[in-house]
């Protein structure tokens, strides 16, 4: 049974529908999103295991499984489960692993080929004591983003964990595996590279540690950063891939250099409730429950959460220059309107109309607003909250 609850229909009349901020995907781009990934994976023989946080939806997973995809991330244990349940067989719970969990893990390895990260020996042994199934386990290295894993060159602790390892009968180690967040903060493409190519260089010195103390020389290296995969040609060394964000795309990743405007897959379409000529703004129905508190640092010091775009007669157009959300509430979003644009925003935009806001991060963006509604009108599901 199609997954979809609405049939499909025309933009006029998809938006003639919408009463309230909803989150629309553009299917085109999207596709062409997830073949461009697919594509350069294939032609640099990596396995390409993208993770499904930022989508959450088992309809386009199938979109994933039509371009050859058989293996995911995720990043909890009940999205693994969501997964599973929609025909998923191999998957990585991209996140230290939540001992409290321990009997839903369990289960969840009796389904499935199930990969775990681990950085603490106590982790590992604990797993080894309560697992009954087998998995897979990746050693979590911090390879300078400094938010989770063992550091790349404690050589101690790298040991530490090898030995819980060889006291395992249930745990079989793939290799180290890494999200090099810090690519988030560069700004061009040689940012990127130096940050990527520090990444795999920390990740091979660790790598090359645990096979010498393992004696395993099958030891993988997996990396995950949207704007390394999007932006590098080659990514050399490298054994798996795992991105997320790129499916749908977002002001971050076109401020980094990840992606141009037209590849932004999902806009949040936002009622105006109100004008204020004199102070040159809108104010929309689409606060921070709609979009989150993400933003970006304009070049006066000033916050943006959003670009604003208008509607055309088949998707929305280019986001208008001068014009960004300045501030949001729970509900508000404040649209600032430089001197020069007024007169068009003010001629082409009414109380009561809509406008398309490109969200700053498409992943929370996505996660708030629970589910998609395509510009022909059909609606997508979401997993139930994770």
């Amino acid at each position: 049974m199609s997954r979809k609850t609405q049939p499909a229909m025309g933009l006029d009349t998809t938006l003639a529908s919408v009463i309230k901020p909803t989150l629309l995907l553009h299917r085109t781009r999207v596709l062409a999103n997830i073949d461009a990934m697919a594509r350069k994976a294939v032609a640099n023989g990596i396995r390409f295991r993208p993770h499904f946080k930022t989508h959450q939806s088992a309809e386009i997973g199938d979109w994933f499984r039509a371009a050859g995809v058989t293996a995911i991330t995720v990043s909890s244990v009940s999205m693994a489960n969501y997964f599973a349940d929609h025909g998923w067989a191999d998957i990585t719970i991209a996140f230290p692993i939540n001992l409290r969990e321990i009997e839903q893990i369990d289960a969840l390895a009796a389904r499935v080929d199930l990969h775990l990260l681990a950085d603490a020996p106590a982790a590992i042994d604990f797993l080894s004591v309560r697992l009954t199934h087998e998995v897979n386990l990746w050693i979590e290295v911090d390879s300078g983003y400094r938010r989770s894993g063992v550091a790349w060159d404690d050589e101690p602790a790298l040991k530490a964990l090898a030995d819980s390892l060889s006291r395992s009968e249930r745990l079989h180690l793939r290799g180290v595996l890494a999200h090099a967040g810090n690519t988030y903060g560069a700004r061009s493409l040689s940012e990127v590279r130096s940050i990527h190519d520090a990444t795999v260089a920390r990740m091979t010195h660790a790598r090359d540690l645990l096979q010498a103390m393992t004696g395993d020389a099958a030891l993988e290296i997996s990396i995950g950063d949207t704007p390394a995969c999007s932006m590098l040609a080659s990514l050399p060394g490298v054994d798996e891939m795992r991105p997320g964000n790129f499916v749908f795309y977002d002001l971050m990743q076109l401020q980094i250099g990840a992606c141009a405007e037209a590849d932004i897959s999902v806009a949040v379409a936002c009622p105006v409730v109100a004008k204020y000529p004199a102070r040159r703004e809108l104010v929309l129905y689409g606060g921070a429950i709609h979009l989150s508190k993400e933003s970006l640092t304009r070049p006066d010091g000033g916050s943006d959460f959003g670009h604003v775009a208008l509607f055309g007669p088949d998707d929305w157009g280019p986001s208008l220059p001068g014009v960004h959300l300045r501030s949001l509430s729970q509900e508000h979003g404040i649209v600032a309107v430089d001197p020069g644009m007024w007169a068009e925003v003010d001629r082409s935009v009414d109380i009561g109309d809509l406008v398309a806001v490109l969200p700053v991060h498409s992943c929370l963006t996505a996660n708030l607003l629970r589910r998609y509604q395509t510009l022909d009108g059909a609606v997508i599901a979401m997993a139930p909250v994770l």
